[in-house]
């Protein structure tokens, strides 16, 4: 059975399969049109082909390091045989695209069982941390955890408002900074009245200014340490939130938000509004940073936790290598 068969044969035993699917249909129609256009012409993995997929990589926001890495590989494996066929080279691409993002494992969520996990959620404007911020706090309230807010992104025209009507909506509290007040005042405060209120999980909505480097590394190291006085360990999660449809522009945002703190994991948005799904490879190869939610839609239950066999079967369903 090929790779892609036995990715296939996983796919349809999960749940949100169909969320997944249709949260890729983009990415999946433009992907996998791409690589079959080139069976018509394939005569082997020889530099014209490997030139063609290059290009395909590209333009799919694999990124030029990834995209070199997979060619290589491809070329090396098929020089150990005689001749390969155009799905055998399809089907050594979706695998060697699994074995770069697992070359470093994934690391878990950090929970704190001895008091509120607190959480921070870091991204520019127009991301959708907001919005994911709400989205994560539904699903936990759902599995019954108390949850509260912090709205820290205090320079952000209307951020403190936003969060407030998602806290209303959903009847969790928030905890406001003041706009253009200091962030970490809020962080204080918030992380305070978790303990009070024996809170399990404390979303704080930062800042994602990326117009000074060491300002923002300052601000977010602020942060860090008075949560940290405040609640053992915190913060405990750092995550990142990307619109995925910013493509490369996306991973020069993590670039410049990991050099500037400790991430712990990326939440790619809008994924449904894009047709370069190969952003999770690239960001994972480069920066070695778990990617943990995917928002597949705009409904609060299309926040799908990241499964990669999900991911590769959504992105390379369509191509013509079934063997």
């Amino acid at each position: 059975m090929s790779f892609l068969s036995k990715l296939k044969e996983k796919f349809t035993k999960k749940q949100d399969k169909g969320q997944y699917l249709s949260g890729f249909a983009r990415s999946r129609q433009s992907f996998s049109d791409k690589l079959n256009g080139l069976e018509h012409t394939f005569n082997g993995v020889d530099d014209a082909f490997l030139e063609e997929l290059t290009i395909i990589l590209l333009e799919s926001d694999v990124g030029i390091e990834t995209a070199d890495l997979i060619c290589d590989h491809l070329k090396d494996a098929a020089a150990d045989y005689p001749v390969v066929s155009f799905r055998w080279a399809m089907n050594f691409l979706i695998e060697e695209m699994r074995a770069i993002y697992d070359e470093v494992p994934d690391a878990p969520m950090k929970w704190n069982e001895d008091g509120t996990t607190v959480i921070f959620l870091e991204g520019v404007n127009g991301s959708g941390k907001t919005t994911t911020a709400a989205k994560l706090a539904k699903m936990w309230k759902e599995q019954g955890k108390k949850v509260a807010f912090v709205a820290a992104d205090t320079f952000r025209a209307g951020a403190i408002a936003q969060l407030a009507l998602w806290g209303e909506r959903l009847d969790i509290p928030v905890i406001k900074g003041i706009e253009n007040g200091d962030p970490s005042a809020a962080i204080v405060d918030g992380c305070r009245y978790a303990k009070q209120n024996q809170i399990d999980v404390l979303i704080c909505d930062t800042a994602g200014r990326l117009q000074n480097k060491a300002g923002l590394m300052r601000e977010l190291s602020k942060m860090n340490r008075v949560s940290g006085r405040e609640i053992e360990g915190a913060p405990h999660n750092v995550w990142l939130v990307l619109d995925a449809t910013t493509g490369q522009n996306g991973l020069a945002q993590a670039q410049q938000f990991y050099d500037a703190t400790t991430l712990s994991g990326i939440i790619l948005t809008k994924m449904d509004g894009t047709a370069k799904g190969g952003i999770v490879i690239a960001i994972k190869h480069k920066l070695h940073i778990p990617v943990l939610y995917l928002g597949l839609g705009e409904q609060p239950q299309d926040l799908r936790p990241f499964d990669l066999d999900a991911y590769l079967y959504s992105i390379s369903s369509g191509l013509n290598a079934d063997e």
